[in-house]
């Protein structure tokens, strides 16, 4: 993994009030890329990526622990990072809830960003109402079901960690929703066969980092959507206005609630974030790894328009 740009070098950062633990791969004068994980991933979930803007003369640098708390909070230990690293303007790619986490740091401190790419969620502006409320009496959806403290960790115990894992990387239907009386995780199924784009050494490594940490920190963040709500009034109707690059797979589970395809191809998107190029590629929710090589390719030739600036 990653020869091409030298090996994953592992610290930690005490910021913002926390150790932090970041991944690194590539020279530390390169420009440099910060990658934002989603759920339940790790920074393993770049390992690609990593290698290929390593290769490149990036510096790729990837937070590797579990998501907490609010999207402020979020932000605020990204920002704490680049300060600590003393890197005032970088450039960002966020997957999943890592790019929500990498929109909203467009939306808080678009002096810090260069430019960023966001695969699989785009950018969802502040609603009328918290999310718990938009969903009222949708109690099979997960993000509903990850709301009550302990219910979904209780259930998720009923398996071994890398089953639970599984069962999400393996998603291929259209709703995240279970029947009435039944828990997302059960009703989610496994793969039987090893996934195409991960093999089960890998599996292994985020099974053991989860046994470790336990899944808690990444569902807080879905437990605090209705305070990220609350929390993000004072930037209600707000543009992003740092360039973008939305990617998605044509069969993405994302795509398929709340209308978030038709958001997308609209043209809505692009009305809060001007300036976007938005590329649809083959594949389901994974990108990164399933479609590692494309992906690699849409982040390395639109960061190529951006490293001609002062790093």
């Amino acid at each position: 993994m990653g020869s091409a740009g030298g090996e994953v070098r592992h610290w930690n950062a005490d910021v913002n009030g926390i150790s932090l633990h970041v991944a690194e791969q590539g020279p530390v004068d390169g420009p440099a890329v910060i990658l934002l994980h989603g759920f339940p991933e790790l920074w393993l979930s770049w390992r690609h990526q990593m290698a290929a803007l390593a290769g490149r003369g990036f510096r790729a640098i990837a937070p590797a622990d579990a998501a907490a708390y609010t999207v402020l909070h979020l932000v605020g230990d990204v920002v704490a990072l680049l300060n600590h690293l003393r890197l005032p303007k970088v450039l960002v790619v966020g997957h999943d809830l890592g790019a929500q986490v990498a929109w909203h740091m467009c939306l808080f401190r678009p002096d810090m960003v260069r430019a960023v790419v966001a695969i699989g969620v785009p950018f969802f502006p502040r609603g009328p109402k918290p999310m718990t409320e938009a969903l009222a009496g949708r109690d099979g959806f997960y993000i509903m079901q990850f709301q009550e403290p302990g219910r979904a960790e209780r259930t998720f115990a009923r398996y071994d960690v890398a089953t639970v894992l599984k069962k999400f990387y393996s998603i291929e239907i259209d709703d995240l929703t279970a029947p009435p009386g039944v828990e997302i995780i059960d009703f989610l199924e496994a793969r039987p066969s090893p996934l195409p784009w991960m093999t089960e050494e890998e599996l292994g490594q985020y099974a053991e980092k989860f046994q470790k940490s336990g899944f808690t920190g990444p569902i807080n963040y879905y437990r605090m959507f209705d305070t990220s709500w609350r929390l993000t009034a004072p930037w209600q109707d707000a543009k992003i206005t740092v360039p973008a690059k939305f990617i998605y797979g044509n069969k993405d589970i994302g795509l398929k609630s709340f209308g978030t395809e038709q958001f997308v191809k609209s043209g809505a998107l692009k009305s809060f974030v001007p300036n976007l190029e938005v590329v649809i590629i083959e594949g389901h929710h994974c990108l990164q790894q399933e479609q590692a090589e494309r992906v690699n390719s849409e982040i390395l030739s639109y960061f190529d328009k951006f490293t001609g600036e002062n790093t």
